[in-house]
């Protein structure tokens, strides 16, 4: 799907998805990747969910840490193991887990809103 999001200068913001792909300001990634409104795409070494370990979400938490942590779980939603849920809880992040689709869309709101957001999106 195409998004046709505002176009906030040097922002990073998700302009398309579907089977297959993440596109973030017309760079089309074919893996997982993470990123933040100020923060370009960088690979995320998380094939699927039930491979998702804390050590994962460490480098998503990484100054300045964010307000929200967005996981995009594939085509389903697939819910967290607690040893990942409790990095978020100890530092006291929120998170949202659905699927990947949702998560772009959801990424692309906060991030107009100037949150400070993280998206983690798992491409399969």
């Amino acid at each position: 799907m195409k998004l046709q999001p505002d176009l906030i200068p040097d922002t990073q913001m998700v302009s398309a998805y579907g089977p297959g792909y993440v596109e973030i300001n017309g760079v089309r990634m074919t893996a997982s990747c993470a990123f933040a409104p100020q923060s370009p795409p960088h690979p995320w070494n998380v094939a699927a969910a039930e491979l998702l370990e804390a050590a994962h979400v460490e480098v998503l938490l990484e100054d300045p840490a964010p307000e929200v942590v967005l996981i995009g779980t594939g085509r389903q939603q697939r819910l967290l193991p607690p040893a990942v849920m409790r990095q978020f809880m100890l530092r006291r992040i929120g998170w949202e887990v659905m699927d990947t689709a949702a998560a772009c869309r959801t990424y692309n709101i906060l991030a107009g809103e100037g949150r400070r957001v993280v998206a983690a999106l798992i491409v399969e």
